[in-house]
């Protein structure tokens, strides 16, 4: 009796190490996702990639964490803000203001200041950090 042993070739390939190199590359590519953008979650505002430069007559409107408003560093109350504006600016041709509005404070108050602007047709630029 004469037996036959198969002689053919079957191809296969050594998985073994697979899951492991699958798993460093989730790793990997997760941690890099996160570093490559983290304000994802956290949201930091305002900044600007550049700046413009203003070469009329400059007044600054600040407004601070505690909703105090500031024209030129003198402090006034919310209420005087529009009779304020309107006095500074009567005599100007381009009317323009540079909003200092703290990153803390709601969107809602930076509105509020620029509606009084927009009331007074005098032009508001919003001051941001690089």
């Amino acid at each position: 009796m004469r037996f036959r042993r198969k002689h053919k070739f079957a191809a296969e390939v050594a998985t073994s190490s697979l899951n492991d190199i699958m798993f460093f590359l989730l790793l990997f590519f997760l941690i890099i996702s996160t570093v490559a953008n983290p304000n994802v979650i956290k949201l930091m505002l305002p900044k600007a990639a550049s700046s413009q430069q203003l070469s009329k007559k400059q007044v600054t409107l600040s407004v601070d964490a505690e909703k105090r408003f500031f024209i030129d560093k003198n402090p006034i109350a919310a209420e005087n803000l529009e009779m304020e504006l309107k006095s500074i600016m009567k005599d100007v041709a381009e009317p323009t203001i540079v909003v200092r509005v703290d990153k803390t404070l709601a969107v809602q108050d930076l509105v509020d200041v620029l509606q009084t602007g927009a009331k007074l047709n005098i032009r508001m630029v919003m001051a941001t950090s690089k």
